[in-house]
């Protein structure tokens, strides 16, 4: 997409998503999936991310007192900042997906790489504040 070249995923990303701790249960989990907003939970310490879900990982039957994180990946669900935005576009239309979390090389988290539903181009800190606050009325 024209809008898109030339930039970074680090100029595109979700600076403030929505992160959950590393001590979060299956059950917990569970319910932030209940928004069909949600397609990926970021589960972090001190900053760090330490892995990510999707409704996927989370069979019926794993236990709800069961970590989160014993179920949770990284592989295939983060990228760098410095990746070009139209081929973090590309990446995500080849493989289904509408989210990556987008890490340093220290693994601190940098935010969350969320493909719009018409998978021109990504959400932006303003629209994600902006569907919280029509939520909200």
């Amino acid at each position: 997409m024209s809008d898109l070249l030339g930039k970074t995923v680090g100029e595109v990303v979700v600076r403030r998503p929505k992160t959950l701790p590393a001590g979060t249960s299956v059950k917990q989990a569970r319910a932030c999936f209940a928004d069909d907003h949600v397609h990926m939970l970021l589960l972090t310490e001190s900053g760090r991310l330490l892995g990510t879900l999707v409704r996927d990982d989370l069979a019926a039957g794993i236990a709800g007192t069961d970590p989160a994180l014993l179920h949770s990946r990284m592989t295939g669900r983060t990228i760098g900042a410095d990746v070009p935005a139209e081929d973090a576009r590309r990446l995500l239309l080849s493989r289904g997906q509408r989210r990556l979390a987008v890490v340093d090389t220290d693994g601190a988290l940098i935010g969350l790489l969320c493909l719009k539903r018409r998978f021109t181009g990504f959400c932006a800190d303003s629209d994600v504040a902006a569907r919280a606050a029509e939520r909200a009325r």
